[in-house]
């Protein structure tokens, strides 16, 4: 008999993917570049040159076996103590490679620390706004996912909700910045009473309360940001990251989890997600990428193109009346819909080719997100058709 919560689920499609979905058909129809697109996260700038000319140099010089052979199942010696020498370089922590833990992508970054950090019963926080796919990743582990409603002044903490819910159920809290749907980053002064909440919560119940910062978009920060290490103040820390964003690689899966060396048991938690990968399937991430990213790890893309079509668009939104609090970083923006119903609005914008998703999965109702991680020339065509748009369906906002 198959297993029935797995069959429910299809019955959950993600709403992104099914507008993706929906994108890709109307442009067969009238051309996708006549779709304004903004429903997948998916980068839009090349990787570096440098990252190819890796690849292809080592395809023609190195040992095959070497490059295509299993890796260790907590990710190759060499690549780890690179990653940690990364890190300690830019953001003065003390990482060594036995901290670091290879991984296919953010996620699967963090579908080994929760497995480390908590178990079936215990309680999971994050905050709104958050990325859908944290339901399935949490609540499938046997844990429970409980959010934090949105502080919507700034999309920075609810601190007075924060800590009404942070009970001694509460195993791990998980955070998002730079933040998908919001495109803010926690500044200095909420990373710092975050982790003084729960220093004091931690020591009030006796035991160990980790937080999860997940940090696929960390090199997506725009001028003038405040975007600390999160780290660096809180030393149960568990850093998962992913070069999908950084480098423009998602396909290539490829991430790791940074262990805090001042956290509990820091020096078990890499061999323990060896272990947990037994468990899941989920072990040793490409032997060729591993290596290929070790080669380019301060490097990125070039990600200047994201700050420039946020900017056109923030501009161009704002001046149409839709109430918008500006990106810090990522490639998305989360202005409120002019109608309660998000859906619906979002429903309205398919008449114009605009593919915008509804704030609903993401924890707030009445607002929409934009991926805008496509073509400038292509964000500045869609401009006519947001003007269209609002005046068509609600005259002025």
């Amino acid at each position: 008999m198959i297993v029935q919560k797995y069959k429910d689920m299809l019955q959950g499609k993600s709403v992104i993917r099914q507008l993706s979905e929906f994108a890709t058909a109307r442009g067969a129809e009238i051309g996708y570049e006549n779709v304004f697109d903004y429903s997948l996260g998916n980068p839009s700038v090349p990787v570096p040159q440098q990252f190819t000319d890796t690849m292809i140099q080592m395809l023609q010089e190195k040992n095959p076996m070497e490059l295509h052979g299993y890796s260790q199942s907590l990710g190759i010696p060499s690549v780890r103590d690179k990653v940690a020498a990364s890190l300690n370089k830019r953001f003065g922590m003390n990482y060594t490679g036995n901290h670091i833990f290879m991984t296919t992508g953010a996620a699967g970054a963090i579908a080994h620390a929760l497995r480390c950090v908590s178990q079936p019963g215990d309680e999971i926080l994050t905050f709104a706004p958050y990325f859908p796919e944290y339901n399935p990743y949490i609540n499938l582990t046997g844990a429970a996912l409980k959010v934090v409603p949105a502080n919507t002044e700034n999309f920075q903490i609810n601190f007075e909700a924060f800590e009404e819910m942070l009970t001694d159920k509460v195993a791990a809290v998980l955070i998002n910045t730079p933040n998908n749907p919001s495109g803010m980053v926690y500044s200095t002064a909420t990373i710092r009473e975050l982790a003084r909440i729960m220093t004091e919560k931690s020591e009030k119940y006796g035991h160990d309360i980790f937080l999860i910062s997940d940090e696929p978009y960390r090199e997506i920060v725009f001028a003038g940001v405040d975007a600390p290490y999160p780290s660096k103040f809180y030393k149960n820390t568990l850093s998962c990251y992913s070069f999908s964003k950084s480098l423009s690689l998602p396909g290539e899966r490829i991430g790791y989890i940074a262990v805090n060396p001042e956290c509990t048991d820091a020096e078990l938690i890499s061999t323990m997600c060896g272990q947990i990968s037994r468990g899941t399937g989920h072990n040793c991430p490409p032997s060729i990428i591993q290596l290929a990213v070790a080669e380019v790890l301060d490097l990125t893309s070039d990600l200047s193109v994201y700050e420039t079509n946020m900017n056109i668009l923030y501009k161009e939104l704002t001046s149409l009346g839709f109430e918008c609090i500006k990106p810090g970083g990522t490639f998305y923006m989360f202005p409120k819909s002019p109608e309660a119903d998000a859906v619906a609005f979002s429903e309205k914008a398919k008449k114009y080719d605009l593919i915008l998703v509804p704030s609903n999965s993401f924890g707030v109702d009445g607002y929409f997100r934009l991926a805008y991680c496509i073509d400038t020339e292509k964000v500045e065509r869609s401009l006519e058709a947001f003007r269209k748009f609002v005046k068509t369906e609600y005259g002025n906002l």
